[in-house]
Order: C-alpha cells, then structure tokens, then sequence
C-alpha cells in the first residue's frame, strides 16, 4: 500500500467515524478516487497494520472506520 494511498484514506475519514460505503463514497467526492482493491479488504488490511481503527457497529449494522492521532503517529514511527 502506497503512502499516497494512506493519506487519502487519513483524508477522506479526517476526524468522523465512517461506515465503509460512506468512506468509500467520501473518497470518490473528495478526490475521485476509487480503491482500485475493494474497500472493505484495504481498510481491514490497514487496520492490522494500526493504520486505521475499526469496529461494528449494530447501530450502522456494519463497520464503521476512523483514524485517530495514534494511528497517524503508527505511521511516522516507521511502521509499514
């Protein structure tokens, strides 16, 4: 995954708590950029590697993503 890649994604969830059709939906508004893997399957692998945070949500009845200060720091300790 390309940093460029990353910093969209950072760009597109800014401070909200995203389900994934709305960050996808916000990263093709914002930048008209769609991931050229699925969505779902990028968000998952970024949220393995501390990129991104993610949990489901009854509530929005799938799961819903975000990227906080800690996950912005993972990346500048040199975390792949």
């Amino acid at each position: 995954m390309t940093d460029d890649v990353l910093s969209l994604i950072w760009a597109a969830l800014g401070e909200d708590r995203l389900t994934t059709k709305e960050a996808s939906e916000r990263l093709d508004h914002l930048f008209n950029y769609r991931c050229p893997d699925d969505i779902a399957k990028t968000l998952a692998k970024l949220r393995k590697s501390g990129h991104v945070k993610g949990e489901i949500s009854m509530e929005k009845g799938g799961w819903i993503w975000w990227a906080d200060e800690e996950c912005r720091q993972h990346k500048e300790q040199g975390s792949p």
